[in-house]
């Protein structure tokens, strides 16, 4: 039950609440750049696209979390999570200066990776960790993609997406160190097209 409040309480939290984070953002005391009307509109896709995957981490954490048995396992991947939390507020806050908007479809993605989270911690937790180093492996990745798209004046969001790119890193290394399971070749594969489908959708809706 307590599990069930937990996850009910950061699907709220994640969708419908301003998240905080426990660390000043990377951007703080960064001037926004000069950007033209093509280059914020671009900027502020990519950062909704990156906020997206920031409310499917708080669902996937959340999910296996709720289902392991190891505490030790439980406690990594809610430390995680509040990381990724950070990751949710500093990416909201660069869509605010933007001016741009979070994706219209955020419930949809939350249930979607909360779903995927359940049954992969449902399979064993080395499969859980598994679905996690692939997940954070291909975040960063994408991360990597969007510094160099990004407008090279818009320091401050250059600076947040360097930073998540260096801590989902941290993340897949720390699921391998704990004995995560390598995913077959298919599921890789279906990952990325489906992380294809939802990063094309989100970066205009």
């Amino acid at each position: 039950m307590d599990s069930l409040l937990i996850a009910a309480d950061t699907a709220l939290r994640t969708l419908f609440a301003t998240p905080r984070a426990s660390e000043p953002t990377p951007a703080r005391g960064m001037d926004e750049g000069a950007l033209d009307p093509t280059q914020k509109k671009l900027a502020g896709a990519l950062m909704r696209v990156n906020h997206v995957g920031e409310v499917c981490a708080q669902a996937l954490y959340t999910a296996q979390a709720a289902i392991t048995r190891d505490p030790a396992l439980q406690a990594h991947l809610l430390e995680a999570a509040r990381e990724e939390t950070d990751h949710l507020a500093w990416t909201q806050q660069r869509l605010d200066a933007l001016g741009a908007r979070p994706s219209l479809l955020n419930p949809l993605w939350f249930a979607g990776a909360f779903a995927l989270g359940l049954v992969a911690a449902k399979v064993s937790d080395r499969a859980s960790l598994g679905f996690v180093a692939e997940t954070e492996n291909q975040v960063a990745a994408h991360l990597q993609s969007h510094l160099a798209r990004l407008p090279t004046q818009d320091l401050p969001s250059r600076a947040v997406v360097a930073r998540m790119k260096d801590d989902e890193e941290r993340h897949a290394a720390q699921a391998r160190a704990s004995g995560a399971l390598e995913l077959p070749p298919p599921a890789r594969a279906a990952m990325k097209v489906a992380a294809k489908v939802m990063t094309t959708t989100a970066h205009y809706l």
